[in-house]
């Protein structure tokens, strides 16, 4: 079982510097600074995946995915369906 827990101690939510995000586990390229946005969760939050493989989804409600690393099955945490930062954008 994998899950996301806030310990208070994020370091990457306000960081907005180009680069590449990857798995903390395995070190999986998932998402890109350009796709970074401010948002109010405590966690970054990201519009897309560099590549479609980067991540797995699995359905767990209507408006919400689990997220899993695409290499290693890592818990990186939910894609919000249409809580982006344009109407119509999911957020990772």
């Amino acid at each position: 079982m994998s899950y996301c827990q806030f310990s208070g101690g994020e370091i990457y939510k306000d960081h907005f510097k180009p680069g590449i995000y990857v798995c903390s586990k395995c070190n999986h390229p998932l998402f890109s600074s350009h796709s970074k946005f401010p948002h109010s969760s405590p966690w970054p939050a990201f519009t897309d995946t560099i590549r479609e493989d980067s991540v797995t989804k699995m359905m767990e409600t209507l408006t919400a995915f689990k997220v899993l690393c695409g290499k290693c099955s890592n818990g990186l945490g939910h894609e919000f369906v249409n809580d982006g930062p344009e109407e119509g954008v999911s957020r990772f």
